[in-house]
């Protein structure tokens, strides 16, 4: 599967989640208009496939970061950790 962005050139990888989610915005405003032909609709399409593959990849790795930033103490009250607690 080729990750590449067709405008930037860049590895999509490479995008910030902003830059990701205005492509995956710009390919929906593309589809939605309707004055696409058919390859370039499923071109777009399965751009915004990988687009939206990497956006939940980026939330699901922010959330885990959240979920190791607040640990339950033995009150079951929440408490967060210190990046030194962490080693990070």
């Amino acid at each position: 599967m080729n990750t590449e962005d067709k405008d930037t050139g860049k590895n999509i990888n490479a995008l910030t989640f902003e830059e990701a989610l205005k492509k995956l915005e710009e390919n929906v405003l593309s589809l939605e208009k309707g004055d696409l032909g058919l390859e370039d609709s499923i071109r777009v399409y399965e751009e915004g496939i990988k687009y939206s593959d990497y956006l939940i990849k980026k939330l699901n790795s922010a959330e885990k970061k959240v979920e190791e930033l607040t640990v339950k103490n033995n009150d079951g009250i929440q408490a967060s950790l210190s990046t030194e607690q962490l080693n990070l």
